[in-house]
Protein backbone atom coordinates (compact mmCIF):
# COMPACT_ATOMS: atom_id res chain seq x y z
CA UNK A 1 0.00 0.00 0.00
CA UNK A 2 2.60 2.53 1.12
CA UNK A 3 4.88 1.48 -1.72
CA UNK A 4 2.15 2.20 -4.27
CA UNK A 5 1.36 5.59 -2.80
CA UNK A 6 4.98 6.66 -2.73
CA UNK A 7 5.59 5.33 -6.25
CA UNK A 8 2.78 7.55 -7.60
CA UNK A 9 3.85 10.56 -5.53
CA UNK A 10 7.49 10.23 -6.53
CA UNK A 11 6.61 9.72 -10.20
CA UNK A 12 4.92 13.12 -9.99
CA UNK A 13 7.59 14.84 -7.89
CA UNK A 14 10.44 13.42 -9.97
CA UNK A 15 8.74 13.88 -13.32
CA UNK A 16 9.96 15.93 -16.25
CA UNK A 17 9.46 19.34 -14.53
CA UNK A 18 11.72 18.42 -11.57
CA UNK A 19 14.38 16.83 -13.78
CA UNK A 20 14.30 19.90 -16.01
CA UNK A 21 14.63 22.17 -12.98
CA UNK A 22 17.73 20.37 -11.70
CA UNK A 23 19.37 20.37 -15.13
CA UNK A 24 18.22 23.91 -15.91
CA UNK A 25 19.63 25.42 -12.72
CA UNK A 26 22.97 23.70 -13.31
CA UNK A 27 23.07 24.89 -16.94
CA UNK A 28 22.15 28.45 -15.92
CA UNK A 29 24.96 28.82 -13.39
CA UNK A 30 27.44 26.99 -15.63
CA UNK A 31 26.81 29.47 -18.45
CA UNK A 32 26.38 32.65 -16.39
CA UNK A 33 29.53 31.93 -14.35
CA UNK A 34 31.58 31.22 -17.46
CA UNK A 35 31.94 27.43 -17.03
CA UNK A 36 33.70 28.09 -13.73
CA UNK A 37 33.79 24.42 -12.65
CA UNK A 38 35.68 23.49 -15.85
CA UNK A 39 37.83 26.55 -16.63
CA UNK A 40 38.95 27.04 -13.02
CA UNK A 41 39.23 23.37 -12.03
CA UNK A 42 43.03 23.44 -11.44
CA UNK A 43 42.52 26.55 -9.30
CA UNK A 44 39.70 24.80 -7.44
CA UNK A 45 41.96 21.88 -6.58
CA UNK A 46 44.73 24.24 -5.39
CA UNK A 47 42.30 26.15 -3.18
CA UNK A 48 40.68 23.05 -1.69
CA UNK A 49 42.12 19.57 -1.37
CA UNK A 50 45.66 20.61 -2.37
CA UNK A 51 45.76 23.77 -0.29
CA UNK A 52 48.11 24.28 2.64
CA UNK A 53 47.37 23.76 6.30
CA UNK A 54 44.94 26.67 6.04
CA UNK A 55 42.20 24.16 5.35
CA UNK A 56 42.60 22.90 8.90
CA UNK A 57 42.24 26.30 10.57
CA UNK A 58 39.01 26.88 12.40
CA UNK A 59 37.23 28.93 14.99
CA UNK A 60 37.17 27.77 18.57
CA UNK A 61 33.55 26.66 18.31
CA UNK A 62 33.49 25.83 14.62
CA UNK A 63 35.01 23.39 12.18
CA UNK A 64 37.68 23.66 9.50
CA UNK A 65 36.93 23.78 5.79
CA UNK A 66 38.41 20.30 5.46
CA UNK A 67 36.15 19.05 8.26
CA UNK A 68 33.18 20.69 6.53
CA UNK A 69 34.13 18.82 3.36
CA UNK A 70 34.45 15.46 5.11
CA UNK A 71 31.22 16.02 7.06
CA UNK A 72 29.39 16.92 3.84
CA UNK A 73 30.96 13.91 2.13
CA UNK A 74 30.01 11.78 5.12
CA UNK A 75 26.40 12.83 4.57
CA UNK A 76 26.56 11.95 0.86
CA UNK A 77 28.94 8.98 0.69
CA UNK A 78 26.59 6.33 2.00
CA UNK A 79 24.20 4.14 0.10
CA UNK A 80 24.13 6.74 -2.67
CA UNK A 81 27.59 5.68 -3.79
CA UNK A 82 26.89 1.96 -3.76
CA UNK A 83 23.21 1.07 -3.56
CA UNK A 84 21.89 4.09 -5.52
CA UNK A 85 24.35 3.53 -8.37
CA UNK A 86 23.39 -0.13 -8.58
CA UNK A 87 19.71 0.85 -8.55
CA UNK A 88 20.26 3.39 -11.33
CA UNK A 89 21.91 0.73 -13.54
CA UNK A 90 19.17 -1.83 -12.79
CA UNK A 91 16.30 0.56 -13.56
CA UNK A 92 17.88 2.92 -16.07
CA UNK A 93 20.55 0.82 -17.76
CA UNK A 94 24.20 1.65 -18.33
CA UNK A 95 23.19 4.98 -19.90
CA UNK A 96 22.04 6.22 -16.49
CA UNK A 97 25.72 6.58 -15.57
CA UNK A 98 26.26 9.05 -18.42
CA UNK A 99 23.36 11.16 -17.15
CA UNK A 100 24.68 10.85 -13.62
CA UNK A 101 27.92 12.38 -14.93
CA UNK A 102 25.99 15.16 -16.64
CA UNK A 103 24.00 15.88 -13.48
CA UNK A 104 27.27 15.93 -11.49
CA UNK A 105 29.05 18.36 -13.85
CA UNK A 106 26.07 20.69 -13.77
CA UNK A 107 25.45 19.93 -10.09
CA UNK A 108 28.92 21.25 -9.28
CA UNK A 109 27.68 24.73 -10.13
CA UNK A 110 24.38 24.20 -8.33
CA UNK A 111 26.33 23.21 -5.21
CA UNK A 112 28.67 26.14 -5.82
CA UNK A 113 25.79 28.63 -6.07
CA UNK A 114 23.96 27.49 -2.95
CA UNK A 115 27.13 27.51 -0.85
CA UNK A 116 28.22 30.93 -2.12
CA UNK A 117 24.82 32.25 -1.07
CA UNK A 118 25.02 30.39 2.24
CA UNK A 119 28.31 32.06 3.21
CA UNK A 120 27.27 35.46 1.86
CA UNK A 121 23.96 35.65 3.76
CA UNK A 122 24.89 33.85 7.00
CA UNK A 123 24.73 35.61 10.35
CA UNK A 124 26.70 35.48 13.58
CA UNK A 125 25.15 34.50 16.89
CA UNK A 126 25.78 36.46 20.08
CA UNK A 127 28.35 33.87 21.19
CA UNK A 128 30.34 34.36 17.98
CA UNK A 129 29.28 31.14 16.22
CA UNK A 130 27.87 31.16 12.72
CA UNK A 131 24.16 30.82 11.95
CA UNK A 132 23.53 29.84 8.37
CA UNK A 133 22.38 27.16 5.98
CA UNK A 134 19.94 27.76 3.13
CA UNK A 135 17.34 29.36 5.40
CA UNK A 136 18.77 32.93 5.40
CA UNK A 137 19.01 33.14 1.61
CA UNK A 138 15.64 31.44 1.11
CA UNK A 139 14.13 34.13 3.37
CA UNK A 140 15.95 36.78 1.33
CA UNK A 141 14.77 35.36 -1.99
CA UNK A 142 11.10 34.99 -1.03
CA UNK A 143 11.04 38.00 1.36
CA UNK A 144 9.26 35.85 3.93
CA UNK A 145 10.28 33.14 6.40
CA UNK A 146 7.56 30.63 5.43
CA UNK A 147 9.43 28.93 2.52
CA UNK A 148 12.56 28.72 4.71
CA UNK A 149 10.57 27.01 7.46
CA UNK A 150 9.08 24.64 4.88
CA UNK A 151 12.59 23.81 3.69
CA UNK A 152 13.71 23.16 7.26
CA UNK A 153 10.70 20.91 7.87
CA UNK A 154 11.36 18.92 4.69
CA UNK A 155 15.04 18.67 5.63
CA UNK A 156 14.07 17.13 8.97
CA UNK A 157 11.96 14.62 7.05
CA UNK A 158 14.85 13.91 4.67
CA UNK A 159 17.20 13.40 7.62
CA UNK A 160 14.92 10.60 8.83
CA UNK A 161 14.60 9.11 5.32
CA UNK A 162 17.66 9.45 3.10
CA UNK A 163 20.02 10.39 5.90
CA UNK A 164 18.84 7.81 8.43
CA UNK A 165 16.54 4.90 7.61
CA UNK A 166 17.97 4.23 4.14
CA UNK A 167 21.46 4.03 5.67
CA UNK A 168 20.64 1.82 8.67
CA UNK A 169 18.50 -0.38 6.41
CA UNK A 170 21.36 -0.86 3.93
CA UNK A 171 23.82 -1.56 6.76
CA UNK A 172 21.47 -4.14 8.25
CA UNK A 173 20.84 -5.78 4.84
CA UNK A 174 24.56 -5.95 4.08
CA UNK A 175 25.51 -7.46 7.46
CA UNK A 176 22.62 -9.93 7.29
CA UNK A 177 23.67 -11.03 3.81
CA UNK A 178 27.38 -11.49 4.52
CA UNK A 179 27.56 -12.25 8.26
CA UNK A 180 23.98 -13.35 9.12
CA UNK A 181 23.64 -10.60 11.73
CA UNK A 182 19.94 -10.08 12.66
CA UNK A 183 18.70 -6.61 11.53
CA UNK A 184 17.50 -5.67 15.03
CA UNK A 185 20.97 -6.37 16.44
CA UNK A 186 22.53 -4.18 13.78
CA UNK A 187 19.99 -1.44 14.48
CA UNK A 188 20.70 -1.42 18.22
CA UNK A 189 24.49 -1.36 17.77
CA UNK A 190 24.26 1.42 15.17
CA UNK A 191 21.94 3.38 17.44
CA UNK A 192 24.31 3.20 20.42
CA UNK A 193 27.39 4.19 18.39
CA UNK A 194 25.46 6.98 16.70
CA UNK A 195 24.36 8.44 20.03
CA UNK A 196 27.94 8.45 21.33
CA UNK A 197 29.05 10.54 18.34
CA UNK A 198 26.23 13.04 17.85
CA UNK A 199 25.90 14.07 21.50
CA UNK A 200 29.29 15.74 21.09
CA UNK A 201 27.95 18.22 18.55
CA UNK A 202 29.55 19.46 15.34
CA UNK A 203 33.10 19.40 16.75
CA UNK A 204 32.96 15.66 17.51
CA UNK A 205 31.16 14.98 14.22
CA UNK A 206 33.92 16.85 12.34
CA UNK A 207 36.67 14.93 14.15
CA UNK A 208 35.04 11.58 13.33
CA UNK A 209 34.37 12.33 9.67
CA UNK A 210 37.80 13.79 8.88
CA UNK A 211 39.35 10.46 9.91
CA UNK A 212 36.67 8.03 8.70
CA UNK A 213 35.97 9.37 5.21
CA UNK A 214 39.56 9.50 3.85
CA UNK A 215 40.35 5.99 5.13
CA UNK A 216 37.18 4.39 3.77
CA UNK A 217 37.43 6.25 0.46
CA UNK A 218 40.99 5.05 -0.15
CA UNK A 219 40.16 1.45 0.77
CA UNK A 220 37.09 1.44 -1.49
CA UNK A 221 39.04 2.94 -4.39
CA UNK A 222 41.76 0.31 -3.98
CA UNK A 223 39.15 -2.49 -4.03
CA UNK A 224 37.47 -1.19 -7.19
CA UNK A 225 40.87 -0.39 -8.70
CA UNK A 226 41.83 -4.07 -8.49
CA UNK A 227 38.61 -5.04 -10.31
CA UNK A 228 39.37 -2.48 -13.02
CA UNK A 229 42.92 -3.77 -13.47
CA UNK A 230 41.68 -7.36 -13.88
CA UNK A 231 39.09 -6.24 -16.44
CA UNK A 232 41.03 -3.46 -18.14
CA UNK A 233 40.45 -4.93 -21.60
CA UNK A 234 36.70 -4.35 -21.25
CA UNK A 235 36.93 -0.63 -20.38
CA UNK A 236 36.56 0.71 -23.97
CA UNK A 237 33.47 -1.40 -24.66
CA UNK A 238 31.87 -0.53 -21.31
CA UNK A 239 32.41 3.20 -21.88
CA UNK A 240 30.97 2.84 -25.39
CA UNK A 241 27.90 1.06 -23.95
CA UNK A 242 27.37 3.83 -21.38
CA UNK A 243 27.37 6.51 -24.09
CA UNK A 244 25.30 4.47 -26.57
CA UNK A 245 22.60 3.60 -24.01
CA UNK A 246 22.46 7.20 -22.86
CA UNK A 247 21.05 8.18 -26.26
CA UNK A 248 19.10 5.03 -27.10
CA UNK A 249 15.41 5.39 -27.84
CA UNK A 250 14.89 1.63 -27.67
CA UNK A 251 11.72 0.74 -25.74
CA UNK A 252 12.03 -1.06 -22.43
CA UNK A 253 9.50 -3.14 -20.55
CA UNK A 254 7.48 -3.80 -23.68
CA UNK A 255 7.07 -0.07 -24.16
CA UNK A 256 5.41 0.35 -20.80
CA UNK A 257 8.49 1.57 -18.97
CA UNK A 258 9.36 4.12 -21.63
CA UNK A 259 12.58 4.37 -23.57
CA UNK A 260 16.13 3.63 -22.49
CA UNK A 261 17.10 7.29 -22.81
CA UNK A 262 14.18 8.48 -20.66
CA UNK A 263 14.83 5.91 -17.94
CA UNK A 264 18.54 6.68 -18.07
CA UNK A 265 17.94 10.39 -17.60
CA UNK A 266 15.31 9.86 -14.89
CA UNK A 267 17.25 7.42 -12.75
CA UNK A 268 20.67 8.89 -13.52
CA UNK A 269 19.67 12.33 -12.29
CA UNK A 270 17.50 11.08 -9.40
CA UNK A 271 20.19 8.78 -8.03
CA UNK A 272 22.87 11.35 -8.81
CA UNK A 273 21.04 13.83 -6.57
CA UNK A 274 20.63 11.12 -3.95
CA UNK A 275 24.39 10.66 -4.03
CA UNK A 276 25.84 14.19 -4.18
CA UNK A 277 22.82 16.20 -2.88
CA UNK A 278 23.62 19.18 -5.11
CA UNK A 279 20.52 21.35 -5.19
CA UNK A 280 19.03 20.02 -1.96
CA UNK A 281 20.72 22.72 0.13
CA UNK A 282 21.77 20.22 2.78
CA UNK A 283 25.55 20.65 2.49
CA UNK A 284 25.17 24.41 2.96
CA UNK A 285 24.24 23.76 6.60
CA UNK A 286 27.66 22.37 7.46
CA UNK A 287 29.69 24.55 5.08
CA UNK A 288 28.32 27.63 6.86
CA UNK A 289 29.90 26.38 10.10
CA UNK A 290 33.41 27.09 8.80
CA UNK A 291 35.42 30.26 9.23
CA UNK A 292 35.60 30.79 5.46
CA UNK A 293 36.35 34.36 4.39
CA UNK A 294 35.45 34.09 0.72
CA UNK A 295 32.00 32.82 -0.33
CA UNK A 296 33.57 31.63 -3.61
CA UNK A 297 36.25 29.65 -1.78
CA UNK A 298 33.63 27.72 0.15
CA UNK A 299 31.71 27.27 -3.08
CA UNK A 300 34.81 25.62 -4.55
CA UNK A 301 34.85 23.11 -1.70
CA UNK A 302 31.26 22.25 -2.71
CA UNK A 303 32.41 21.76 -6.33
CA UNK A 304 35.12 19.35 -5.22
CA UNK A 305 32.60 17.55 -3.00
CA UNK A 306 30.30 16.79 -5.96
CA UNK A 307 33.27 15.87 -8.16
CA UNK A 308 34.73 13.40 -5.68
CA UNK A 309 31.41 11.90 -4.64
CA UNK A 310 29.88 11.31 -8.06
CA UNK A 311 32.55 11.58 -10.76
CA UNK A 312 35.05 9.50 -8.77
CA UNK A 313 33.31 7.21 -6.27
CA UNK A 314 30.01 6.60 -8.10
CA UNK A 315 31.87 5.98 -11.36
CA UNK A 316 34.08 3.41 -9.66
CA UNK A 317 30.99 1.59 -8.37
CA UNK A 318 29.42 1.65 -11.83
CA UNK A 319 32.59 0.29 -13.45
CA UNK A 320 32.80 -2.55 -10.92
CA UNK A 321 29.28 -3.64 -11.96
CA UNK A 322 29.58 -3.15 -15.72
CA UNK A 323 33.10 -4.55 -16.11
CA UNK A 324 32.17 -7.79 -14.33
CA UNK A 325 28.98 -8.33 -16.40
CA UNK A 326 26.72 -8.82 -13.37
CA UNK A 327 24.18 -6.12 -14.23
CA UNK A 328 21.68 -8.72 -15.51
CA UNK A 329 22.25 -11.36 -12.84
CA UNK A 330 18.98 -10.53 -11.07
CA UNK A 331 20.55 -9.03 -7.93
CA UNK A 332 19.64 -5.50 -6.88
CA UNK A 333 21.11 -2.75 -4.72
CA UNK A 334 24.04 -3.72 -2.52
CA UNK A 335 23.64 -7.37 -3.56
CA UNK A 336 24.50 -6.39 -7.14
CA UNK A 337 27.74 -4.71 -6.05
CA UNK A 338 28.53 -7.73 -3.87
CA UNK A 339 28.17 -9.99 -6.92
CA UNK A 340 30.60 -7.73 -8.79
CA UNK A 341 33.20 -7.98 -6.05
CA UNK A 342 32.70 -11.74 -5.74
CA UNK A 343 33.92 -12.18 -9.32
CA UNK A 344 37.32 -10.90 -8.26
CA UNK A 345 37.58 -11.57 -4.53
CA UNK A 346 35.24 -14.50 -4.01
CA UNK A 347 33.51 -14.60 -0.63
CA UNK A 348 35.84 -11.91 0.68
CA UNK A 349 34.24 -9.49 -1.77
CA UNK A 350 30.90 -9.77 0.03
CA UNK A 351 32.57 -9.01 3.34
CA UNK A 352 34.42 -6.05 1.84
CA UNK A 353 31.25 -4.46 0.44
CA UNK A 354 29.37 -5.12 3.65
CA UNK A 355 32.09 -3.36 5.63
CA UNK A 356 32.18 -0.48 3.10
CA UNK A 357 28.40 -0.01 3.26
CA UNK A 358 28.55 -0.16 7.05
CA UNK A 359 31.18 2.55 7.41
CA UNK A 360 29.88 4.77 4.58
CA UNK A 361 26.33 4.37 5.86
CA UNK A 362 27.33 5.19 9.42
CA UNK A 363 29.20 8.29 8.21
CA UNK A 364 26.05 9.41 6.43
CA UNK A 365 24.00 8.86 9.57
CA UNK A 366 26.42 11.08 11.48
CA UNK A 367 26.49 13.83 8.84
CA UNK A 368 22.74 14.02 8.39
CA UNK A 369 22.13 14.14 12.12
CA UNK A 370 23.70 17.61 12.09
CA UNK A 371 21.56 18.73 9.15
CA UNK A 372 18.35 17.63 10.84
CA UNK A 373 19.40 19.05 14.22
CA UNK A 374 20.20 22.44 12.68
CA UNK A 375 16.83 22.61 10.93
CA UNK A 376 15.03 21.49 14.09
CA UNK A 377 16.78 24.29 15.99
CA UNK A 378 15.71 26.78 13.31
CA UNK A 379 12.03 25.88 13.76
CA UNK A 380 11.73 24.69 17.37
CA UNK A 381 14.74 26.23 19.14
CA UNK A 382 17.46 24.61 21.27
CA UNK A 383 15.02 22.53 23.30
CA UNK A 384 13.60 20.91 20.19
CA UNK A 385 17.11 20.18 18.91
CA UNK A 386 17.95 18.24 22.10
CA UNK A 387 14.92 15.99 21.64
CA UNK A 388 15.74 15.53 17.95
CA UNK A 389 18.99 13.67 18.69
CA UNK A 390 17.21 10.94 20.62
CA UNK A 391 14.40 10.65 18.06
CA UNK A 392 17.03 10.40 15.33
CA UNK A 393 18.75 7.50 17.10
CA UNK A 394 15.41 5.70 17.60
CA UNK A 395 14.56 6.11 13.90
CA UNK A 396 17.93 4.57 12.96
CA UNK A 397 17.02 1.46 14.95
CA UNK A 398 13.57 1.30 13.32
CA UNK A 399 15.06 1.81 9.84
CA UNK A 400 17.16 -1.34 10.21
CA UNK A 401 14.01 -3.50 10.32
CA UNK A 402 11.77 -1.48 7.96
CA UNK A 403 10.73 -2.35 4.40
CA UNK A 404 13.28 -1.10 1.88
CA UNK A 405 10.54 0.06 -0.51
CA UNK A 406 9.08 2.37 2.14
CA UNK A 407 12.54 3.69 3.04
CA UNK A 408 13.48 4.55 -0.54
CA UNK A 409 10.05 5.99 -1.22
CA UNK A 410 10.12 8.43 1.67
CA UNK A 411 13.71 9.38 0.82
CA UNK A 412 12.82 10.36 -2.74
CA UNK A 413 9.76 12.29 -1.54
CA UNK A 414 11.57 14.52 0.93
CA UNK A 415 14.51 15.01 -1.44
CA UNK A 416 12.15 16.54 -3.97
CA UNK A 417 10.29 18.64 -1.39
CA UNK A 418 13.60 19.97 -0.02
CA UNK A 419 14.91 20.82 -3.44
CA UNK A 420 11.94 22.92 -4.59
CA UNK A 421 12.27 25.97 -2.29
CA UNK A 422 16.07 25.77 -2.41
CA UNK A 423 16.35 25.66 -6.22
CA UNK A 424 13.77 28.43 -6.67
CA UNK A 425 15.62 30.58 -4.12
CA UNK A 426 19.02 30.26 -5.82
CA UNK A 427 17.36 31.01 -9.15
CA UNK A 428 15.85 34.19 -7.71
CA UNK A 429 19.28 35.16 -6.36
CA UNK A 430 21.25 34.07 -9.44
CA UNK A 431 22.37 37.64 -10.17
CA UNK A 432 23.96 37.81 -6.70
CA UNK A 433 25.91 34.60 -7.34
CA UNK A 434 27.10 35.93 -10.68
CA UNK A 435 28.21 39.27 -9.18
CA UNK A 436 30.13 37.54 -6.34
CA UNK A 437 31.81 35.16 -8.80
CA UNK A 438 32.69 38.00 -11.19
CA UNK A 439 34.11 39.98 -8.27
CA UNK A 440 36.32 37.01 -7.32
CA UNK A 441 37.48 36.45 -10.90
CA UNK A 442 38.41 40.11 -11.30
CA UNK A 443 40.51 40.05 -8.14
CA UNK A 444 42.23 36.69 -8.72
CA UNK A 445 42.40 36.36 -12.51
CA UNK A 446 41.67 39.79 -13.96
CA UNK A 447 44.69 41.56 -12.54
CA UNK A 448 42.54 44.39 -11.21
CA UNK A 449 43.68 46.15 -8.06
CA UNK A 450 41.65 47.93 -5.41
CA UNK A 451 38.40 46.03 -5.98
CA UNK A 452 36.40 45.62 -2.78
CA UNK A 453 35.68 41.91 -2.16
CA UNK A 454 32.08 40.76 -1.80
CA UNK A 455 32.28 38.74 1.43
CA UNK A 456 28.98 39.25 3.23
CA UNK A 457 25.55 40.81 2.79
CA UNK A 458 25.87 42.20 6.34
CA UNK A 459 27.91 45.36 6.81
CA UNK A 460 29.46 44.36 10.15
CA UNK A 461 30.48 40.88 8.97
CA UNK A 462 31.78 42.36 5.69
CA UNK A 463 34.08 44.67 7.68
CA UNK A 464 35.25 41.83 9.93
CA UNK A 465 36.06 39.57 6.99
CA UNK A 466 37.84 42.35 5.08
CA UNK A 467 40.24 42.72 8.00
CA UNK A 468 41.32 39.09 7.62
CA UNK A 469 44.06 38.05 5.18
CA UNK A 470 42.93 36.48 1.87
CA UNK A 471 42.54 32.70 1.78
Amino acid sequence: MFSGIYDKLNSFLWGLPMLSLFLGVGILFTVKCGFFQIRRFPHILRKTIFSSGKKHSKDKDGISQFQALTTALAATMGTGNIVAVATAITLGGAGSIFWMWVSAILGMMTGFAENVLGIYFRNKNENGTWSGGPMPYIEKAFKTALPAKMFALFCIGASFGMGNMSQSNSIAAALTSSLSVPPIVTGLIVGILLLLVIVGGINRIGKVTEKLIPIMSVLYMIGVGIIIVFNADKIPSVLATIVADAFSFRAVGGGIGGTVIYNGIKYGIRRGVFSNEAGLGSSVIVHCETNAREPVTQGMWAIFEVFFDTIIICTLTALSILLTDVADCGAQGSALVIEAFKTCFGGYGAHFISISITFFGFATLVGWSFYGESCTKYIFGDKGAKHYKFIYVAVAVIGAVTSIDFVWGISDTFNALMALPNLIAILLLSSTVVRITRNYNQRYFGGKQGIKPMLSAHTKIQAEQESRPPE
